[in-house]
């Protein structure tokens, strides 16, 4: 390994430990800290820091990640169902299978008004805990979204994700890993909990 690479994998390492332990909570913030810590400019990238947080998590949480990574997906499927008319689809860390503690279930959902999403969480008994539009500038063009934040019944946080029924299908890049956000219908997310339901879903 040459020098450079070294270094690079000190400071991805250092940069996971921050946003493990809640220290830093941007990739790019925890990045830079830790170039820092260093002395150097060499900055690695989201998904080699991203895999050094995969291996903290692991390390610090053991055989009980792997519990809990089934649980969320359970509770996600019980979510995804109520709220089938709008094409949920399981994202974020619960489908990758890289959960960590205070790890959100992050569902994406499509609809045109997204109140009727909202309240038919409501129906089902799901803990809503506040609700907004987000918007984000990405290559020049606005996006809009309507953000639901809730909590499950075993106490995991919960973030639904309303998007324009137009949006569905269109492919979406991941910041984090570099690869295309896929996530799990729930036809998939079914088959995966009866056949592996601790299956991973990373970069080749």
């Amino acid at each position: 390994m040459s020098f450079g690479s070294d270094i690079k994998c000190r400071v991805a390492r250092e940069a996971a430990t921050l946003l493990y332990f809640g220290a830093e909570k941007e990739y790019k913030q925890a990045k830079q800290k830790a170039a820092q810590t260093f002395g150097n400019h060499f900055l690695p990238s989201n998904l080699e820091v991203a895999l050094e947080l995969d291996k903290i998590a692991e390390e610090h949480e053991g055989s009980q990640r792997k519990k809990r990574l089934v649980q969320m997906r359970r509770e996600a499927l019980d979510v995804m169902e109520h709220l089938a008319t709008f094409y949920p689809v399981l994202i974020g860390s619960a489908w990758r299978g890289t959960i960590k503690q205070g790890s959100d279930i992050d569902i994406a959902v499509y609809a045109d008004e997204p109140l009727e999403v909202l309240e038919l969480l409501k129906a089902s008994g799901v803990g809503v805990l506040k609700s907004a539009w987000s918007s984000v500038n990405k290559c020049g063009e606005t996006l809009s979204s309507f953000h639901i934040h809730a909590q499950t019944q075993d106490r995991h946080g919960l973030e639904i994700v309303v998007r324009r029924c137009e949006e569905k299908g269109k492919k979406r890049r991941c910041e984090t890993f570099g690869d295309e956000i896929k996530g799990l219908s729930i036809n998939e997310l079914q088959k995966i909990l009866k056949i592996n339901p601790t299956q991973r879903f990373l970069p080749e």
